[in-house]
């Protein structure tokens, strides 16, 4: 598939326009610009503010796939040193992580994983019930087994879009938050950003599309078709409650996630759904999924009947047909590039956006990229 060569010589502002402020836009602009290059980032909102700054901030190699671990440990490595590379802290903070077993097919379920896991590289190991619980006091008695590692934590979401915007600055990546992009013209010369509002068009010799679940969308301004499916993530944050959990816990079938920060309210997760879809965001949560949620968590830690909902809210997750990355060259258009839909993707976020930077700059990549081409003509699964 290629793209028609448009003969405008507009000359280029920048040597690359990076569309899409989350964590693995960010992360590509900054790792660009401190290898020399003119940068401009364009958010359609304000920086990491769509699924970089709503999801649970978690950052666990018990949830991400095995294939995936040995980018993700490097990217925990990452957001535990953020004050390092970005100038901010993101309250980064390593704590146990505990995936929880309480059924015999639970106990095969999270055998098989950690092994997979321990396979690529990741440091988990099947305790039982009575050393998670000298962890976790609080779990659930009916408890049978768990996996156990130590290179677990969170990050605060919330924050993230400050410290990128902060280490951004630094490296005089020029910002363009609120911008919606509406086309791109893309020619043997470079391309053209166009946006919706009457705003001066951005010219730039390589462009990198990094909008999430919405690059589906991007992509066919190109003329590239890549099917990109959208999960609608219900979370749940409590009113502050005395310490009831010290570590990071989810169950073996990847139905929850659950952790209590500092100030004592208690973020509970898992990937619940709730409605909406790729155009109009999150749109309602589901009373039956967030009852659910609740009640698996209760479960886990019985102490957590005593807590009260504070707020609800819904997060976008992008996903591949096959459920790897789309991170390389966009087929078929010179100097384009596109990166996400990563699962985990706040996990792994700063360690994407450092390889797609890499081989944008014919660097050898820290770890092998995931070629957008293996994605051209294949369907979504149906669920």
């Amino acid at each position: 598939m290629t793209t028609i060569a448009k003969p405008f010589d507009s000359g280029s502002a920048y040597d690359t326009v990076v569309i899409g402020g989350g964590v693995m836009g960010c992360s590509t602009a900054l790792h660009l610009a401190r290898a020399g290059m003119k940068v401009a980032l364009v958010e359609r909102g304000s920086l990491c503010r769509e699924a970089s700054g709503v999801n649970a901030g978690t950052l666990t190699l018990h949830m991400t796939r095995a294939a995936l671990i040995p980018y993700a440990m490097r990217a925990w490595q990452m957001w535990m040193d953020a004050e390092k590379w970005l100038g901010m802290s993101v309250l980064a903070t390593q704590a146990p992580g505990l995936t929880l077993a309480f059924t015999k097919d639970e106990c095969e379920l999270l055998t098989l994983r950690a092994q997979a896991r321990r396979e690529k590289g990741a440091p988990i190991e099947i305790i039982s019930s009575e050393r998670a619980r000298q962890i976790e006091p609080g779990l659930h008695p009916s408890l049978l087994m768990a996996g156990y590692c130590e290179i677990d934590g969170y990050a605060s979401a919330y924050l993230t879009g400050r410290a990128m915007t902060h280490a951004l600055r630094s490296a005089d990546v020029k910002i363009f938050e609120n911008r919606q992009v509406q086309s791109i013209d893309s020619g043997d010369s470079g391309h053209v950003v166009h946006f919706a509002e009457t705003k001066e068009p951005l010219r730039a010799r390589r462009i990198v599309l990094a909008g999430g679940v919405w690059i589906e969308n991007m992509l066919a301004m190109l003329g590239v078709h890549i099917p990109i499916k959208v999960l609608i993530n219900q979370l749940i944050i409590t009113e502050r409650i005395r310490p009831v959990m010290r570590s990071v816990l989810s169950v073996a079938n990847g139905l929850l996630s659950l952790k209590q920060f500092a100030n004592g309210t208690v973020l509970i997760g898992g990937g619940w759904q709730g409605d909406g879809n790729r155009d109009q965001g999150g749109i309602e949560a589901r009373p039956q999924n967030l009852v659910g949620n609740m009640r698996l968590a209760a479960y886990a830690i019985p102490a957590l009947a005593e807590a009260r909902v504070a707020r609800i809210w819904l997060g976008l997750e992008a996903e591949t047909a096959d459920a790897m990355p789309i991170i390389g060259d966009v087929p078929g258009v010179s100097n384009a590039y596109v990166v996400g839909s990563a699962h985990s993707g706040y996990t792994s976020g700063p360690f994407m956006g450092r390889i797609m930077a890499q081989h944008i700059l014919d660097q050898t990549p820290d770890l092998p990229i995931f070629n957008p081409a293996r994605l051209l003509g294949m369907q979504m699964p149906v669920a």
